[in-house]
């Protein structure tokens, strides 16, 4: 099964997660800043990124909008914040309007216990490859 993991983040705890995921799937994890666009067909595609302000950033925003639903067979999502899952919520609702399919489980950790969700992610990641 072919897997790839793309994350925005700014301050660099969803970039962690998704290291973190990446390295149970065994793929690189790649910002979506540094390839703004899927290059090939994914089987599942980790995509994750953390509200600033409450507010999806735009960058994750344009790079759900504009994913097209022939490259990926299903969308995993993941967030980091201090309490808000609204990204997740707002990716969701994006690739389904777009018909593309998103697992109904998402990963979740809070900012103030990135290191200690590390290795829970890294076993999501090997989970939801096998699923």
């Amino acid at each position: 099964m072919k897997a790839a993991v793309r994350y925005f983040s700014k301050l660099g705890n969803t970039k962690t997660i998704a290291e973190a995921i990446s390295e149970g799937v065994g793929v690189k994890a790649v910002s979506i800043t540094d390839e703004p666009e899927l290059p090939e067909n994914v089987d599942v595609l980790f995509l994750g990124g953390a509200p600033y302000a409450n507010i999806m950033a735009p960058e994750l925003r344009a790079y759900a909008e504009n994913l097209s639903p022939g490259l990926v067979g299903k969308v995993v999502l993941f967030t980091t914040s201090n309490w808000s899952r609204r990204t997740v919520y707002a990716l969701r609702k994006i690739l389904k309007e777009r018909n593309i399919p998103v697992d109904p489980e998402h990963f979740y950790a809070h900012m103030l216990n990135i290191k200690g969700r590390a290795e829970a992610a890294k076993e999501f990641g090997k989970r939801k490859l096998l699923c």
